[in-house]
C-alpha cells in the first residue's frame, strides 16, 4: 500500500516496491486491447480486474467522480461530501491510487488528488466494443 499520509510535501507520491507496477498510481497504464477483440491474456485480465475492482466500491466510485469533476481535489475536501472520516478517505484514495486511477501530491498536511487520464482512457478502450 502506498502511504499517502507522510513524506516531503513537495514531492509527488512515489511507487511502493511491494505493489506491482500496473497497480500503482505512478505505474504504467493498462495495455490490453478491447475485450471484444478476443480473449484477454491472463496478465491483462488481472490488471484490468484490479482497476475495475477499485471502482466497484461505491465509496471509491463517488470519490473518483468528485476528483474527476475537478482539476484536483484536496483530501480535506472529500470528508464532508462523503460523510467519512479522514482515515476512511485515505484508505479509499490509496486503493484508487494503487489502481493507477488517481495520483496524489503531498502539500503540507494534505494530499491533492488528480485523475490519471491515460489510465481512464485505457479502461475506456479496454471496455470498448467497437474496433
Amino acid at each position: 500500500m502506498v502511504d499517502m499520509s507522510i513524506g516531503d510535501e513537495s514531492r509527488a507520491m512515489t511507487p511502493d516496491p511491494q505493489v506491482p507496477l500496473g497497480q500503482q498510481g505512478s505505474g504504467t497504464p493498462l495495455c490490453c486491447g478491447p475485450v471484444s477483440c478476443g480473449p484477454l491474456a491472463e496478465e491483462d485480465a488481472d490488471a484490468l480486474a484490479g482497476v475495475l475492482a477499485a471502482l466497484a466500491d461505491p465509496v471509491r466510485l463517488r470519490i473518483f467522480s468528485i476528483i474527476a469533476s475537478d482539476d484536483e481535489v484536496c483530501s480535506c475536501n472529500l470528508e464532508a461530501p462523503m460523510g467519512k472520516s479522514q482515515p476512511t478517505i485515505s484508505h479509499h484514495t490509496s486503493k484508487l491510487a494503487a489502481a493507477g486511477l488517481i495520483t496524489g501530491e503531498k502539500r503540507g498536511r494534505w494530499t491533492w488528488w488528480r485523475v490519471v487520464p491515460s489510465q481512464v482512457e485505457a479502461v475506456r478502450s479496454a471496455l470498448s466494443t467497437s474496433v
